[in-house]
């Protein structure tokens, strides 16, 4: 028997005022799956990614996680939602300069009300697993791109996601060090039975994915 999906979205369509972002997307994707959804900029890519993450919602359409539907959920439930059950990884990392890459990584369980010590205790497991355990207390002026990345990856997991979501994970790293980052995340999000969305340029990255999917003018135009 197939295997259900953990993520997906049905007939998915977003407007910019006249200008149709996504124009009915289907997608679904399994737990330990990482599908790659690549095309042209401008094209539906990220506005999917996000609309999947319930950052937007649709205008139309539905999008579930694990059994619920996200996009009939308020601003509030789906900040949580996204907190709680989410994982993101961005091209910049987005890591807090001031902060050490252990408190990087237990921050969102310190934001979700986990005490400091176990968060930091999670965060120093999670960062070992990642190779950087020595680098716990360096900040991210003190880390290479390459790392910085897998303390983004080890931020996005810590909370044991149900979904991760990457939008051009390698976009700002050499061909080598990208392929060591998207080797790592994939292989660590769907080790732990997550669904795995990257947005992409990269043929490379996409080829270390399950699945590729082609959006096209908002339209899927492959599978």
């Amino acid at each position: 028997m197939q295997q259900q999906a953990v993520l997906s979205g049905h007939g998915l369509v977003k407007y910019y005022g006249p200008v149709v972002g996504l124009a009915g997307v289907d997608v679904a994707v399994r737990s330990g799956e990482a599908l790659a959804v690549m095309g042209p900029s401008g094209n539906g890519k990220t506005t999917l990614l996000h609309v999947l993450a319930g950052i937007l919602t649709p205008d139309q359409g539905e999008v579930w996680l694990a059994g619920e539907r996200v996009d009939q959920l308020n601003d509030a439930a789906r900040t949580v939602l996204r907190r709680r059950r989410l994982g993101f990884v961005f091209q910049d990392n987005q890591l807090l300069a001031e902060l050490p890459a252990d408190e990087n990584v237990a921050l969102p369980l310190m934001v979700d009300g986990v005490s400091r010590r176990d968060a930091i205790g999670r965060a120093r497991m999670m960062l070992a697993q990642v190779g950087l355990a020595a680098e716990a207390a360096r900040r991210p002026g003190e880390l290479s791109g390459g790392q910085a990345q897998r303390v983004a990856i080890a931020r996005a997991l810590v909370g044991e996601p149900q979904a991760v979501f990457a939008d051009e994970p390698t976009g700002a790293l050499d061909a080598a060090t990208g392929a060591q980052v998207i080797d790592l995340l994939v292989g660590a999000a769907t080790h732990r039975g997550a669904a795995v969305v990257v947005v992409t340029h990269d043929n490379a990255v996409a080829a270390r994915c399950n699945r590729v999917l082609q959006i096209v003018d908002g339209r899927v135009s492959s599978r």
